[in-house]
């Protein structure tokens, strides 16, 4: 019988939206529009010779629609698209005629975030010259390592980071064996007086052949890694995944010209030097830098900007969200927030908090060939990384896999017959690889400036097929029968426990929803006279600073009570920690990601944390209680079985 008309529009249309929420079409539609716009625009770019990105600033400079048109915001201040471009040409201008800085030549820059970066990096850029990203934060031995691997002979150094690069430093630097028989490092500050002189310079383009012949796999900048697991390494930032990356995130977030992207993420790093500052040019909207983040600060200066978007990474929002409520919460232009990083426990709520419409999460790192992206303005991909339906799985699913992991030893799983890895079924955790151009492995993946061992170490042979390259992400990951994607651990960090893999980032998110938690970071410990390791939780517990002597101990001892109780609800026995490390602080990368090293190394020493102004606990009769050298003692003696 034949369906009434009246009844026939919302059922058709009811059924159009449940296909498209089954199968993720409009997702997938977004993906691919955006990767084909991509491809389209660095062929382009590639044919003309332009894929040097000092050409997007000047074309937007001299267009009638941008020359006038806001591209920073920093500190009160905002400098129009042509201003900016001027002050870039006299950079250049400076770097070349006052330091005779050659085309192809590296220059490194120590410099905390504000408009002097950029105005140096396009003025490298406009000369042909490139840029190594030297992390602020850096002392000693990791500094001197990051400058010496970038081969720069010249350093521009902010003011603000002279502790940094102090006479001890300076002493290396100056040294003519520096640079393995090539020479010293002269580090240049800018200082307020040297700025006003390069400011008085003329403005001059070098003409184009200054900045021909770049290739996409060229190098664009170098950003070297946190250097969380080792010394820091510098990444080849090639043109191509300069070009790529903004072009996809523009159409993918979508970025207009009307909007302000808010980053107070150093721009040292690839997510805001790449995904914030030069996507906000590629779109032609504009930029609004914070000096560093702050806590007190964040949503003030995001008002004042009037931006409509913000950037995150690591534990950024979870930090927000510990903030004490404001009535202001909500009382900004924000409708989407974009980053990576974000837990599922802080998801919903920093949503809700904070009135935002998006999150916009992506998976990837400075030096991988590819990534994963969620946009997620409902609940469905909460908490996931990255969301693909058939249409993009049919489209780009052969460039990405979840294989089967050797947990035992830390490795992809191997068929002891072929030699081959096998695929992780939908829902089990692996190793998520990026596929490879076996025959030009350079073209997708550039690897670390002037390091063949480690750049090698990233590339994984004979895993579908004999002879076949695939990238090593390094992390577990989970993809699920809905195509979305869920980061599980960093390999290294999964620990084995009673035969069991725990994933340190799943107790994390656990033990992240108790009540007066404010920051969890999980990871494995050895223990005297037992195999494996296991489960110890760093915590942070927030507002302590208000209970002193036993009142504090009381409430010390009622929150771990709860955590006790929800971890022993939640998780596998196996998986509850069985250390607990409440902590003054948990230290942090410069993009807000927790370090595990320092604490691994402590283990479960009583001595060693207390030293470090912490205490541990451990897991008895159900609930934690404090764990001394006594209690060690015993465990060394064998006298104690967990």
């Amino acid at each position: 019988m034949p369906v009434p008309l009246p009844l026939a529009i919302p059922l058709g249309t009811a059924s159009l939206a449940y296909l498209s929420a089954k199968y993720a079409l409009p997702n997938d539609l977004k993906l691919l529009s955006s990767y084909i716009s991509a491809i389209v625009k660095i062929g382009l770019a590639a044919r003309n010779d332009k894929l040097n990105f000092f050409y997007r600033l000047e074309t937007l400079a001299l267009s009638k629609t941008h020359a006038n048109h806001p591209f920073i915001k920093y500190n009160g201040r905002t400098w129009t698209y042509r201003e900016g471009y001027d002050m870039v040409l006299k950079y250049g201008t400076w770097l070349k005629e006052t330091h005779n800085v050659a085309k192809g030549e590296v220059v490194a820059i120590d410099c905390v975030n504000s408009q002097l970066f950029v105005w140096i990096w396009f003025g490298l850029w406009s000369i042909g010259a490139k840029a190594a990203f030297i992390n602020y934060n850096l002392t000693g031995k990791p500094l001197l390592h990051s400058v010496k691997t970038s081969t720069a002979r010249l350093m521009l150094v902010d003011p603000d980071v002279s502790d940094a690069v102090n006479a001890e430093a300076l002493q290396e630097f100056g040294s003519l064996e520096f640079r393995d028989g090539k020479g010293a490092v002269e580090c240049v500050f800018l200082t307020p007086e040297l700025e006003a002189e390069i400011e008085a310079v003329p403005a001059k383009r070098l003409p184009d052949e200054e900045r021909a012949g770049e290739t996409l796999s060229g190098m664009g900048n170098l950003i070297y890694t946190s250097g969380t697991t080792g010394l820091p390494k510098p990444a080849v930032v090639s043109w191509q995944k300069i070009w790529l990356s903004t072009v996809f995130v523009t159409g993918w977030l979508p970025l207009k010209q009307s909007d302000t992207l808010y980053t107070c993420m150093p721009l040292y790093h690839s997510s805001a030097a790449i995904l914030a500052l030069l996507t906000t040019l590629q779109a032609g909207s504009t930029i609004a830098i914070g000096r560093k983040f702050s806590r007190t600060t964040f949503w003030s200066d995001v008002r004042s900007s009037g931006a409509t978007g913000i950037q995150y990474v690591g534990e950024t929002c979870r930090y927000l969200l510990s903030a004490p409520p404001s009535p202001d919460d909500k009382n900004h232009n924000v409708r989407f927030a974009f980053g990576n990083g974000m837990r599922p426990d802080v998801w919903d709520k920093f949503k809700s908090r904070f009135g935002i419409q998006t999150i916009a999460e992506f998976y990837s790192a400075t030096e991988s060939p590819s990534g994963l992206w969620n946009h997620s303005s409902n609940g469905y991909a909460a908490g996931a990384v990255g969301r693909n339906g058939k249409l993009a799985e049919a489209v780009l699913g052969s460039t990405m896999r979840v294989f089967k992991m050797d947990f035992e030893n830390n490795l992809l799983y191997r068929d002891p017959k072929t030699g081959l890895a096998a695929e992780a079924p939908r829902n089990e955790a692996g190793e998520l690889l990026f596929k490879l151009d076996e025959k030009d492995i350079q073209s997708k993946f550039q690897g670390y400036y002037g390091n063949n061992k480690a750049t090698n170490s990233k590339v994984v042979m004979d895993v579908l097929k004999k002879g076949d390259a695939w990238f090593s992400t390094g992390d577990v990951m989970r993809w699920d029968n809905e195509g979305r994607w869920y980061f599980v651990d960093r390999i290294g960090d999964t620990y084995r426990w009673k035969s069991e893999n725990v994933s340190t980032a799943e107790v994390a998110e656990c033990l992240g929803a108790v009540e007066g938690v404010e920051e969890v970071n999980v990871y494995g410990v050895t223990v005297p006279k037992h195999d494996g390791r296991a489960g110890c939780a760093a915590v942070v517990l927030d507002g302590l600073s208000g209970y002193q002597g036993k009142s504090r101990a009381q409430e010390v001892e009622r929150r771990l009570r709860k955590m006790a109780e929800r971890a022993r609800k939640e998780l596998p026995r196996y998986a509850v920690p069985l250390f607990v490390r409440v902590a003054r602080k948990l230290e942090t990368t410069g993009t807000n990601k927790h370090q595990k090293h320092h604490l691994r190394e402590e283990g479960i020493v009583p001595e060693k944390i207390q030293g470090a102004g912490d205490e541990i606990w451990w897991l008895k009769d159900g609930t934690y209680v404090q764990f001394g050298g006594a209690d060690y003692g015993r465990l060394e003696d064998g006298a104690v079985k967990l």
